[in-house]
């Protein structure tokens, strides 16, 4: 059995980090020495990674998407977007109040 160390699960993981515990659990399962219930465990760590991994690229992909947007004159749009150093902070518009 492995130590906790091994199977751990970080709250909320920056994306590159997701991505390289994502490589060392790949890595892990890939040598095929683990046991089984300890392998469960590591295969449940990598999907939840790899699904925070997809939701954050998709935000970035939405984001570079509005930036790169044009209408059907060619002319760039602009929409603003919040922008925050929080990946997991929801896509909010902010108000036109000004």
């Amino acid at each position: 059995m492995t130590d906790a160390a091994d199977v751990r699960a970080p709250a909320s993981p920056t994306f590159e980090d997701a991505i390289k515990r994502l490589s060392e659990i790949v890595q892990k399962l890939e040598k095929g020495d683990l046991p089984l219930e300890d392998s469960l465990k590591l295969f449940e760590e990598g999907v939840r990674l790899s699904r925070l991994s997809q939701e954050r690229l998709d935000a970035a992909q939405k984001k570079v998407e509005q930036l790169l947007a044009v209408d059907d004159a060619g002319n760039a749009r602009t929409k603003a977007f919040q922008t925050t150093t929080d990946d997991d902070a929801p896509f909010s518009e902010p108000s036109s109040g000004r």
